[in-house]
């Protein structure tokens, strides 16, 4: 098999000999032939995806040694400069930490993922970083509604946007460009705030012109994925995070807004999150137009790599796709459990089928053609608790992650903290990561937001201003993208604004936590 012809090929790069392999090397390449295995359950690109990515194979290990080595370095300095005390009380500490994070040792490294760290570079230099070095405002109108004369509509309509841009705030955008084109990040970035800011107070349109809401949004969304683009450069996406979210909720149908998101993520290591918004990018860009299958191409190949890398980090659980042709049977239910039992031993406390839909994966999604291969997905848990969790929560039309002992009664400190341990750390990372096979919810269209306000509002209880922040405009985001994603009902398209106007009231401060929508779903 491919996957464990990649490790073999590693294990003799790297000079390891079978006679001489400690019971750690042993034990770490039973780990890795399991993450294979995980890999092994993704059916692979097509041949044209694939002829993209080079022999790259060396680069790609090298990379992720000196990935290795450089954190190494950084540990044992740290260490060294620590007091003979303070190194002698952690050491047994620092030595559990290592084992656990995997990453004292190049061969404890995440398995090699089919697609090379450099190939993901590449893609975000191409797609991610357009007109670096001479930055162009990104007014976007959908081609989708130009015909055949689309660039030129374009060209047209970015140069009639650029023209009504009032003077102060395009005066205030050429010099945080310029200082960008002389990767002067930092200040750019200050000065992107400083015109972001003009922005808000109304210097967005010239007083000469009549401004319409869509040019607003657009040149504030422009604005902010310059500082999303900044931030990124200084290898700050955490800074970045925020930017990249509301540029999405400004302007949800440009396809780079959502790829751009997906690189803060990729950043942030939240694999499965990336590979959502890489999905939707790709979706956005057939849907507005986009005819190049060069770009969509790549689009897909980094969705396929965020989701290869989301599945080979994760060690609670594990998950099967399998080509979904008929309604499903009890005999092919049963088989499908056994073929996942004998492929991933490991991960059988639980095993269950996601019952909310199917699933598509980039290898074979079209969206131009008929609609693409579906997929049952199949996961596995190795803690049967956290199955079962998850199992309740996905049953119910709105996943709410509700833990009350008694009906209406508040919640303890303590309460709240093992909400947020259960749905934080164990829950969220396993709904990511069905949502980033998953276009749409058939169940309630507004569902993904849902699952996010709810657990910003756990945060919010928790004092976690920041990350509730976070949480609170991915959700908005997410809620700006959906009408683009399916068709909505009048009922989902009021509870959509309602949930809107109560995330912003949220990040506003104003009215009581209690009265959101999503706190009163959770009651009923």
């Amino acid at each position: 098999m491919e996957s464990e012809s990649s490790i073999d090929f590693q294990k003799d790069f790297l000079g390891v000999s079978d006679q001489n392999e400690t019971s750690q090397q042993i034990h770490t390449r039973k780990e890795s032939n399991v993450a294979a295995n995980k890999l092994n359950d993704i059916p692979e690109a097509p041949q044209e995806v694939k002829n993209h990515l080079g022999d790259v194979v060396v680069e790609n290990i090298m990379e992720r040694i000196k990935e290795a080595e450089k954190k190494e370095e950084k540990q044992s300095n740290v260490g060294d400069r620590a007091s003979p005390k303070r190194k002698s009380g952690n050491n047994e500490k620092l030595a559990g930490k290592k084992k656990a994070t995997k990453t004292g040792n190049p061969l404890v490294l995440a398995p090699l993922s089919h697609i090379p760290l450099k190939t993901l570079l590449d893609i975000e230099a191409e797609l991610v970083y357009i007109d670096e070095e001479e930055i162009s405002f990104e007014f976007v109108v959908p081609a989708a509604r130009h015909g055949p004369d689309g660039a030129d509509a374009v060209s047209t309509a970015t140069d009639s946007a650029v023209s009504r841009v009032d003077e102060r705030l395009q005066a205030a955008l050429r010099e945080a460009s310029t200082c960008f084109g002389q990767k002067n990040y930092a200040v750019a970035a200050g000065l992107f705030a400083t015109a972001l800011e003009l922005c808000s107070k109304g210097a967005a349109i010239g007083k000469s012109f009549d401004p319409s809401p869509e040019d607003i949004s657009s040149i504030a969304s422009f604005i902010e994925t310059k500082l999303v683009t900044c931030y990124l450069k200084l290898r700050k996406p955490d800074l970045a995070l925020n930017h990249s979210h509301r540029s999405i909720t400004l302007n949800p149908a440009y396809f780079r807004n959502h790829l751009r998101q997906a690189a803060v993520f990729r950043r942030l290591e939240r694999y499965s999150e990336a590979a959502r918004s890489a999905m939707i990018a790709d979706y956005m860009y057939w849907l507005t137009g986009g005819t190049e299958k060069h770009i969509s191409k790549l689009i897909k190949l980094y969705w396929q790599a965020m989701i290869e890398e989301a599945i080979t980090r994760e060690e609670s659980f594990s998950v099967m796709y399998t080509p979904f042709v008929t309604k499903l049977k009890v005999d092919n239910r049963d088989k499908m459990m056994n073929t996942f039992t004998k492929k991933h031993p490991g991960y059988t406390q639980l095993i269950y089928t996601d019952p909310r839909g199917l699933h598509i994966l980039p290898q074979t999604t079209e969206w131009s053609s008929p609609p693409p291969q579906q997929y049952l997905l199949t996961l596995g848990f190795r803690n049967k608790q956290t199955g079962k969790t998850l199992e309740k929560v996905s049953s119910r039309k709105v996943p709410v992650f509700s833990d009350l002992k008694l009906p209406f009664s508040p919640l303890t400190e303590e309460d709240l903290r093992r909400q947020w341990e259960t749905v934080g750390k164990k829950i969220m990372p396993v709904m990511d990561l069905i949502r980033s096979t998953k276009l749409t919810d058939n169940v309630c269209a507004c569902s993904h937001a849902i699952e996010k306000l709810h657990y910003a509002s756990i945060l919010g209880r928790l004092q976690q201003v920041t990350e509730q922040s976070q949480v609170i405009n991915q959700a908005m985001a997410e809620l700006a993208t959906i009408p683009y994603l399916q068709d909505i009902s009048q009922q989902d398209a009021e509870l959509l604004q309602s949930l809107m106007a109560d995330a912003m009231d949220t990040l506003e401060g104003r009215r009581s936590d209690k009265e959101r929508v999503w706190n009163k779903m959770e009651k009923v």
